[in-house]
This record gives structure tokens, C-alpha cells and sequence, in this order.
């Protein structure tokens, strides 16, 4: 018998996560199909802000104290075993950032309940719930059964639409008690990375090269692509961990997450942390070699093709429309 579904709940320097309002919006679509209630779990401080934005759900549960900002993983595990124990939660919902990374691992342990990562789909079929994750960076998409409809689920990024989470209706509130919960270790302090040279979160072009451009020699065809569409050079994380470009430049969840008119992906593969950071790119075009690379799932144009041979005519091209 499944008697709820939980959110956790994201949020990030005074701001509510995209990725909450499409866990909210799946979670009240399965919600209903069930017949049973959907509850938003909200940790850390000052919770009452972000209340009004989380009213799809039946009951708001607030667990707020000063050492919960940025709470650990194993803290927020804790918390939301307690909760699962109090109300019989059968299904718990989180986001797969790095927001909530190593919170769904930690809790499987706790209460012996499958853990499934990078979920892309949830559906009901007769008594099971069906969900489709993606695997090897989203070249494998497999479908797991849970018969009892019992688990906790981990949301890729851009999977649902985030609108279906939203609506300012107003819902109960309910406070957890917290005096069960061991909070072992805190967050003290956020310290800023340094401002970079160039913002690319604000530039309306973005040439982003990422393992395909091979060595740093050859981001200089990238350069030269720019300097006929104008914008920025950006990369993926591989590029930025061998030092071919700082880490401003650096697009993904662990970077910045940019929505410019036009995001060349140039040798980039396309994993869920790269395309979490710019899947909302009015016009994504991408060159990648290898045809199964998921960047083209994403991708509004695409050519399969040596990317080194394809950029030098390509900006000769557009350099004689230019002229």
C-alpha cells in the first residue's frame, strides 16, 4: 500500500530550484493517479520566503534550524528517514544535482529501499510504476519495475516540465519535530568564486568546446569561429579540468547555467551535468563525431562529423556571407 510521496525540496541562496517544480509537478501527476498525498519537504533557515511557490502540494513540512543551511547529505537522510517512519512514505522524489547529491544512497541504506538515479520517466502501468533512467551519460535508457511501488527516485534535470510544478494555491503547514535528528556537521559559510574575465551567463553567444577539440592548440578554431558570430568561449568540465580554460568559462551543474540565443556544442558529448547547464539555449547546434552522442537529444541542429575538419569551413562560410 503506497500512503504518500515526498519532495525534497531545492533551494539555493533565497531562490527555489528549477528542478523542484518538475519533481512537484511528476510528483502530483503520480500522486493522483495513486489516490494518496504529496508532501514538500523543506529543510534549513528563514523557510517562510519559499512557502507560497511549493502550494501543488498537499502539506508543506518544514524543518527549519540555523545548522540546516546547506545541510549534509547524511543530516537531511536522517531527516527525511524520521519523516518516511512518522507518515508510512512509500515514495521519496529528489533532485540528481549536486544540490542532493548523496542524500539518495545514504537514505536506500537507512530504510532497505531501491535508489534509481537519473530518472527521465514515470509512469503507472496496472500495479507497478514504471521508471526509465538513463545510463553510460545517456546512451542506455532502461526500464525498472518497482511492483510495490515503493523507492526513492532521483530526477535528471529537464526531464518534466517545471511549469506543471507551479501554482500559488495555499496549503497546510506542518512543522517537524527535531529533536530525533543528530545534526553532526554544518555549513558555515558560502565564499563566492572569483569573478571571472568574461560572464558567459550573459552572453547572447556561446562557443562551447569540450573533449573532441582534442588539446588546448585547437580551441584557437573555436576563437576563430566567435570572432565571425561574436559572444564567448565556454567548455565543458574535461577542458576546464586540464587547464585549456578557467573555470568561469566552465558550463554544467558544477559550473554556470547559461540560456544564450545560440550554444554551439562543439566535441561535447553531451552527459546530464553539461546539458543540465544549457538545455534551455534558444538555438543549440552541435558537432560531435560519434552519432550516438546524446548532446544530439538536445540539439536543434547537429552534424556528425570530424569536428576539427568541420569548423575551419564553417567559419569560412559564414565569413563569405558575412562579407
Amino acid at each position: 500500500m503506497n500512503n504518500g510521496i515526498i519532495v525534497l525540496i531545492e533551494h539555493l541562496k533565497d531562490a527555489i530550484a528549477d528542478i523542484t517544480f518538475e519533481m512537484l509537478g511528476i510528483g502530483r501527476k503520480i500522486a493522483d493517479s495513486l489516490n494518496v498525498p504529496l508532501f514538500a519537504v523543506v529543510v534549513g533557515k528563514d523557510l517562510n520566503k519559499h512557502l507560497p511557490e511549493l502550494g501543488i502540494a498537499d502539506t508543506i513540512l518544514v524543518v527549519e534550524d540555523e545548522k540546516l543551511e546547506m545541510a549534509s547529505p547524511v543530516t537531511i537522510a536522517g531527516i527525511i528517514k524520521n519523516i518516511i517512519d512518522s507518515k508510512g512514505i512509500s515514495i521519496v522524489i529528489l533532485g540528481g544535482t549536486n544540490t542532493t547529491a548523496g542524500v539518495g544512497p545514504i537514505l536506500s541504506s537507512k530504510m532497505d529501499l531501491p535508489y534509481l538515479n537519473f530518472c527521465k520517466n514515470i509512469r503507472i502501468e496496472k500495479d507497478s510504476l514504471i521508471i526509465t533512467n538513463q545510463l553510460f551519460g545517456g546512451k542506455i535508457f532502461s526500464d525498472v519495475r518497482l511492483e510495490d511501488k515503493k523507492g526513492i527516485l532521483s530526477i535528471n534535470p529537464g526531464s518534466f516540465p517545471a511549469d506543471a510544478g507551479k501554482t500559488s494555491k495555499v496549503v497546510p503547514v506542518e512543522e517537524i519535530d527535531l529533536s530525533g535528528i543528530e545534526i553532526i556537521n554544518y555549513f558555515k559559510k558560502y565564499i563566492e568564486p572569483e569573478a571571472g574575465d568574461v560572464d558567459i551567463t550573459k552572453e547572447g553567444v556561446l562557443i562551447s568546446v569540450g573533449r573532441g577539440i582534442e588539446n588546448a592548440d585547437n580551441i584557437g578554431l573555436a576563437e576563430d569561429l566567435m570572432s565571425v558570430l561574436g559572444g564567448a568561449i565556454s567548455a565543458s568540465r574535461p577542458v576546464i579540468d586540464q587547464g585549456w580554460l578557467p573555470l568561469s568559462r566552465q558550463v554544467g551543474k558544477s559550473g554556470m547555467i547559461v540560456k544564450p540565443k545560440l550554444y554551439f556544442a562543439l566535441g561535447i558529448s553531451g552527459a546530464p551535468e553539461h546539458v543540465e547547464g544549457m538545455k534551455d539555449s534558444e538555438l543549440i547546434v552541435a558537432i560531435n563525431k560519434d552519432p550516438a552522442a546524446p548532446i544530439f537529444n538536445v540539439a536543434h541542429y547537429g552534424v556528425c562529423g570530424d569536428l576539427l575538419e568541420i569548423l575551419p569551413v564553417l567559419t569560412d562560410k559564414l565569413k563569405e556571407k558575412k562579407g
